[in-house]
């Protein structure tokens, strides 16, 4: 099956990668829920059996549990039967091939689509984003940038979107040797978006890496694109904005890239230009200013491959190691209970979950399953940085 990742100590069967998958693609199931429902359960297969069932406790109940279904087999498998024809493959996260650095960042996905040269995104990459509508100096910089520093064995990724990030991946790909480019699109990886860039993406596809965690076919939407720029920061040992405005999606980038303690450098700009004032207030609130492609070499020198995120306290270490022990049954009965009184707390303001651990006075790994429960029923909304609000 081309679900099946190469290469493992303990292969994984084509039916949990097929169950793998599915539970991914099933209602209310992100990264973080898929996760935990995986440690819960021990195989994706169990998981998926377990749905309605944790649906009904988390508020649905039995009635409307039998309604929750998860995703179709026969659409995962017409889904798998297009990866193959595009050319693509699925990595897992605890595949050898999975981006080691993303596996690193909270909220990474289980399951990425690749098309391309997957050591490509094997090394320390440096994230190449700026402005759409980029001025000519911002793309002949990324183009000069994304050249040098693939053939100083960096590899450039970026998002295949117009501007700086086109520039960034054309500069990458005219490297006569060097570490090459990743492109990570927002659609799925047979979709050309924009699609004046369609020749540059089957190039990438040929010579680089294409990835996305979307299915192939699917059409890109404004909800997508910031799930992609989270993969783009996660991907890279450091990200540079080279131009952008104060509203812009590569300044989303680089606060993500932030928070997965990664380094976050900007070029500066003209306070006359609009395009600089993003990358400007970036270095006034403590980017690293970056000149010359010299400057984020030497800062990413002595990059080990060890990332440390400096927004997870010691107290949420502690909670989420403690919820990967496996519940107890006497636990699991609890857990209708514990799903009201944790639904309670919840308020339309986002609350970190460790301070739900604490006001309710469970076990994490007990308040983590309610969680889960809530979610699958339609009452829970997951924000970043480990917290959670009730459903708007």
């Amino acid at each position: 099956m081309a679900a099946v990742p190469p290469g493992r100590a303990a292969p994984l069967s084509h039916a949990e990668g097929l169950a793998r998958i599915r539970l991914l693609r099933s209602a209310r199931i992100g990264p973080v829920t898929f996760h935990q429902l995986l440690r819960q359960f021990g195989t994706a297969e169990a998981a998926l059996a377990a749905l309605p069932e944790l649906a009904a406790r988390g508020g649905l109940g039995r009635a409307g549990a039998q309604n929750y279904r998860p995703a179709a087999q026969g659409a995962i498998e017409a889904e798998i039967a297009a990866t193959r024809r595009a050319g693509g493959r699925y990595l897992f996260h605890d595949s050898p091939d999975y981006p080691p650095l993303l596996r690193l960042a909270d909220g990474a996905p289980p399951v990425l689509v690749a098309r391309g040269d997957v050591r490509r995104a094997q090394g320390a990459a440096v994230a190449l984003v700026g402005a759409r509508d980029a001025s000519g100096a911002a793309r002949f910089l990324a183009r000069e940038w994304g050249q040098k520093l693939a053939e100083m064995g960096f590899p450039v990724v970026s998002g295949l979107a117009r501007g700086v990030d086109a520039a960034a991946h054309e500069g990458a790909l005219a490297a006569a040797t060097g570490a090459g480019t990743v492109a990570v699109v927002a659609g799925g990886v047979d979709v050309a978006y924009p699609p004046e860039h369609a020749d540059l993406q089957a190039r990438i596809a040929a010579e680089g890496l294409l990835l996305s965690e979307a299915p192939c076919g699917t059409q890109p939407t404004n909800r997508h694109f910031p799930a992609r720029n989270r993969i783009i920061a996660g991907l890279a040992a450091g990200t540079v904005v080279v131009e952008a405005a104060l509203r812009s999606g590569s300044l989303i980038t680089a606060r993500m890239a932030a928070e997965y303690g990664r380094e976050v450098m900007a070029v500066p700009g003209s306070p006359l230009d609009a395009r600089s004032h993003g990358t400007n207030t970036m270095i006034r609130e403590g980017a690293i200013l970056v000149q010359r492609v010299d400057d984020i070499a030497e800062l990413l020198s002595h990059f080990d491959g060890q990332v440390h995120s400096r927004f997870a306290p010691e107290r949420l270490r502690a909670a989420a190691a403690e919820a990967e022990l496996p519940l107890a049954p006497a636990q699991a009965e609890a857990g209708a209970d514990l799903a009201g009184r944790i639904a309670a707390l919840l308020s339309p303001a986002p609350l970190p979950v460790d301070e739900l651990v604490r006001q309710s006075g469970e076990a994490a790994a007990s308040v983590q399953m309610a969680l889960i429960e809530l979610e699958l029923a339609g009452r829970l909304q997951r924000h970043a940085g480990g917290k959670v609000s009730c459903q708007p």
